[in-house]
């Protein structure tokens, strides 16, 4: 549901090739055409919901359409935002970096596949007709996703689970009255260690109306099962309460976790330790709910580190900086 353009006509026939697999019953699920390199990323608007303050909360990702290429990019020309009035930025020749409007607490570091509703923007309750604008150039390709109030963008936790395939894709009505995780990290939220130092970090995260339940379904466990072609237009995850940290800001290779954490993108691989990789296994959560771990980093840097909790549905994100010295 987000809305992008594109200056690239690769980006038009990519689009035309999902567009044909969401249509062709051969193809559904996901396109089976997978490339690891050069391929496109794409800033991604999600939908908007009313914050209760009469203010409002703008939904951003991104689709990085690569299998294994990650990028890098700092805030700056190549990863901006910008307010503008309706339309104004259509025209993807126009250059409206502002320093000063560019930092939205966007990512600088960008995951392989799909990363839906990674982040978000509150905008005041006068925003009326204006735009937010995201700017992404890679590749030689600049996209945009623009972020409005238009009521067909209105979304609630219910849509979030629909387009994330949370619950194995239910359309449960309770998940409109779905409450997010809560978390806590334990620390401070500046840290400062030196390359090849371990950083232990501890989280604290519960699931307090614990819905959607935990399944108890049988994960697939016959070959026939687990490498079946999928069955639904989005990649399906079971609910259940879980936790990830991921490099939010900075090299992701440069930062190793122990143990190794489970991705938080939408890698619908096998086996390939996501939520929606089948067999779709959702580790229990640790007794007294408190995630332990440790990171350590090659490279010396400001690094935002982004720790994730989930119920498959909805999720809860907080950040913690650490700088790191040689």
């Amino acid at each position: 549901m987000f809305r992008v353009h594109s200056n690239n006509l690769r980006s038009l026939l990519t689009v035309g090739l999902l567009l044909i697999g969401l249509v062709s019953q051969g193809a559904i699920g996901q396109e089976r055409r997978m490339v690891n390199y050069g391929e496109l990323l794409s800033p991604a608007y999600e939908g908007w919901w009313p914050n209760d303050d009469g203010t409002f909360k703008l939904f951003f990702g991104y689709m990085n359409s690569n299998w294994k290429q990650q990028f890098d990019l700092q805030v700056g020309p190549k990863n901006y935002f910008q307010i503008v009035g309706a339309g104004e930025l259509d025209d993807l020749t126009i250059e409206a970096y502002d320093p000063e409007l560019a930092d939205m607490g966007q990512p600088t570091h960008f995951y392989p596949r799909r990363n839906p509703f990674l982040f978000t923007v509150d905008v005041p309750a006068d925003f009326g007709e204006k735009e937010l604008v995201w700017t992404l150039s890679a590749q030689d390709h600049t996209a945009r996703a623009y972020g409005s109030l238009l009521a067909d963008y209105r979304i609630d936790p219910q849509v979030i689970s629909t387009e994330v395939g949370g619950a194995f894709g239910s359309l449960d009505d309770r998940l409109r009255d779905n409450v997010a995780p809560e978390l806590r990290v334990e620390g401070d939220s500046f840290r400062r260690v030196r390359v090849g130092e371990v950083l232990d970090l501890a989280v604290y995260a519960n699931d307090p109306d614990d819905f959607p339940a935990r399944s108890t379904r049988p994960a697939p466990s016959t070959p026939e099962r687990i490498y079946r072609p999928p069955s639904s237009i989005v990649a399906i995850s079971g609910p259940g309460l879980r936790f990830s940290w991921s490099v939010y800001r900075g090299p992701e290779a440069a930062a190793t976790f122990e143990p190794v954490q489970m991705k938080t993108y939408t890698d619908t691989r096998v086996y390939a330790n996501s939520p929606w990789s089948p067999p779709y296994f959702i580790p229990e959560p640790p007794a007294d709910n408190r995630w332990q771990s440790s990171v350590t980093f090659t490279e010396p840097g400001e690094y935002v580190l982004r720790g994730i909790a989930s119920d498959g549905s909805l999720f809860t994100y907080e950040n913690i900086t650490v700088t790191v010295s040689p």
